[in-house]
């Protein structure tokens, strides 16, 4: 009997899917690369998660929020407000949560612990309602998709049927490809460093995105750190990919001061709290998100450039609506892997991501631009901005992941 659905990809996004999935009936598969210890126990990776209201609702729902809670208690770290700098200038666009009517913008959380709530999320579908297999250490080599099933075989050459194929398997997806979809990409041509620092001045559980010169820093509140008691955050440093290897091998004190200067002192010594991870920014949309039996998710259904902080909430976002069009398929006793409902889903997540997709492409272009009309340029667009209340309130809404 073929699944109804199989998954390729047991990241956040494919493991979210699948306990979304879970108990309503359906057979579902998780196929992925890595090995179940690696799944189960998932290495710190240096990138924090700013999460909006509506993807901390999502989370909660799907039983995470307390899972990650009871691991760490200091985890989930309020994100209160949200400033935008540019250059040396000590002028700041600030988005205030009492645009809001929430005390907090959002929440930043690691990845690597989301990761982890997520599989423990499946592990108890699985003793609840047994419909959820994991096939890992393994991965997607070929796909057939017929009328009635898709058919996969995967790289042990272990052979499967499913009504619905979805990829959630990275921006750079192998699954979306072997369906033949192709994608829009741009390269930045930038990489960005990621560690968590502790600093001397408090931050106020204020994110920065500071656009200098020649560089881009961004700061993440986190709560203060367990063993010393520091204030602490996540630091972002965006350079040419070449200027980023040094700063990977550089010891620790080094470091710290080098962060420091580069943050101008403004939060006091700055030292390394974690090991330090390098990605490239490459920002990634599909030419279209679903085919015969197909439809991804996740990062293979949007790959965002990290500056508007909406990659994973758009990732939590299209679990909900495709979710919402199975289900609703699968109640009705019609077929999961029918074109209506993946045509709705699709409509409505290009409606809901596209246009910031777009616009945070070219913030992101604008912002690192370094001719000096540029550089005058995006310092008066702010200074307009921060007087255009309705323009804060709804970037804030924005943020806040309210619709």
């Amino acid at each position: 009997m073929p699944y109804d659905v199989l998954i390729s990809g047991a990241g956040p996004a494919g493991l979210c899917l699948a306990s979304a999935l879970s108990g309503r009936g359906l057979s579902i598969a998780l196929v992925e690369q890595q090995p179940l210890p690696a799944l189960a126990e998932p290495a710190f990776d240096g990138r924090e998660i700013a999460l909006t209201q509506a993807s901390a609702a999502t989370l909660q729902r799907l039983g995470l929020w307390d899972r990650i809670r009871a691991a760490e208690p200091n985890a989930l770290a309020p994100l209160r407000d949200a400033k935008v700098l540019n250059g040396a200038s000590p002028f700041a666009l600030v988005i205030g949560h009492g645009l809001t009517q929430r005390s907090e913008l959002g929440w930043l959380v690691s990845n690597h612990l989301i990761r982890r709530a997520a599989w423990e999320g499946v592990q108890d579908c699985i003793a609840r309602h047994h419909d959820i297999e994991v096939l890992a250490g393994d991965g997607v080599a070929h796909l057939q998709p017929q009328a009635e099933q898709m058919h996969v075989t995967l790289a042990s050459g272990a052979r499967h049927g499913a009504r619905l194929l979805v990829a959630a398997d990275s921006r750079f997806s192998a699954t979306r490809r072997a369906m033949g979809i192709g994608a829009t990409q741009h390269d930045f041509g930038r990489s960005m460093l990621v560690c968590q620092m502790t600093h001397a001045q408090p931050h106020e559980h204020v994110a920065w995105e500071w656009f200098g010169h020649g560089q881009t820093l961004a700061l993440l509140p986190m709560n203060d750190d367990p063993a010393t008691g520091m204030p602490r955050a996540s630091v972002v440093l965006t350079l040419p990919h070449q200027q980023i290897e040094p700063l990977l091998a550089m010891p620790d004190d080094a470091f710290g001061a080098e962060i420091t200067h580069r943050f101008d002192g403004r939060l006091g010594a700055m030292l390394p709290a974690s090991t330090r991870h390098a990605y490239p920014l490459v920002g990634v949309y599909p030419r279209r998100l679903v085919a015969q039996r197909f439809a991804c998710v996740g990062d293979a259904a949007v790959g965002m450039h990290p500056v508007t902080a909406h990659g994973f909430n758009f990732g939590l976002l299209g679990i909900e609506t495709l979710s919402a069009e199975l289900l609703a398929a699968h109640a009705a006793r019609r077929d999961v892997g029918a074109p209506g409902p993946l045509a709705r889903y699709e409509r409505r997540h290009r409606l809901a991501t596209r246009p910031l997709y777009e616009a945070t492409r070219l913030i992101a272009t604008l912002y690192t631009a370094e001719a000096p009309p540029l550089r005058l340029l995006r310092g008066a667009l702010l200074r307009v901005a921060d007087r255009a209340t309705p323009f804060k309130r709804a970037i804030a809404a924005s943020l806040a992941g309210q619709h």
